[in-house]
């Protein structure tokens, strides 16, 4: 029930706030006590995956759909830091970025349609897709590039989740990458029930007013970097380099001295 910007400020910033603390200070200042909590850390991870997923499946108010998406998503990132990969590791902080973006997009939309039909009933929407211009557009931008599309940052740091996590935690991996299956699923079903097929309600089926320029300006800025990011990731690799690799030598050090 927060408003458009309080979700955005949720999904975009705080939601990852725990995994870069988890990242940036738990491993390097409890490395023992991280490795030993790795194995149940990681399966918590495939856990939140799954049921983020399922309580996505459950949901008609898109808002809150929108919100178990980032649940579900989320799970990667923590199999990624429990991993003690160096790939997996630049994959989750490529991936939060990422979801950050795409995740405020969605919720940014998501605010501007409710200001447009005044519900986020997904049972009261249906044909919308002819009734605005740009906004219907944009939600499937977002949404496919939360599911991972090439070209979007959130592949580039999914890709190297999975490739980093696979080479230490095979079985894991393999089920955690059924999640983004389901992913497909509900995030489709979201744009179909939202804006295809016939208006459920008299509000839904008359001309709705398009996305002004101001609107319109701060969705494509994200979109921009989002592709940019995708694209030319570099420049974060870079950057955090040196600091993850430092994180995974101490972690790796630690497996190695307390499981035998």
């Amino acid at each position: 029930q927060a408003p458009t910007a309080g979700s955005v400020d949720l999904a975009g910033i705080l939601l990852k706030t725990a995994a870069y603390g988890l990242l940036r200070f738990s491993l390097p200042l409890f490395p023992n006590a991280s490795a030993e909590f790795a194995p149940i850390a990681m399966w918590l991870g495939v856990i939140g995956i799954f049921y983020g997923a399922w309580m996505a499946f459950a949901q008609t108010d898109i808002k809150r759909l929108i919100a178990y998406t980032s649940v579900s998503h989320m799970g990667f990132v923590l199999i990624a830091i429990y991993t003690g990969s160096q790939l997996a590791y630049q994959g989750a902080v490529i991936q939060m970025i990422a979801h950050g973006l795409s995740a405020a997009g969605l919720f940014i939309l998501c605010g501007q349609l409710y200001e447009r039909i005044h519900t986020r009933d997904m049972r009261m929407m249906g044909g919308l897709w002819s009734k605005m211009k740009w906004l219907p557009a944009l939600s499937l931008f977002f949404a496919v590039a939360t599911l991972g599309m090439p070209g979007t940052g959130n592949f580039v740091g999914e890709f190297m989740i999975l490739f980093g996590s696979f080479q230490v935690v095979p079985v894991i991996t393999v089920i955690s990458t059924f999640g983004l299956v389901f992913a497909s699923v509900y995030s489709l079903a979201m744009l179909h029930r939202a804006y295809f097929g016939k208006a459920k309600s008299q509000i839904a089926s008359q001309e709705l007013p398009g996305m002004s320029l101001r609107e319109l300006f701060m969705i494509l800025l994200l979109v921009v970097l989002l592709v940019l990011l995708g694209f030319y990731p570099q420049p974060i690799l870079d950057t955090s380099h040196s600091a993850i690799g430092n994180i995974q030598q101490w972690f790796v050090n630690s497996v190695t001295t307390t499981r035998p």
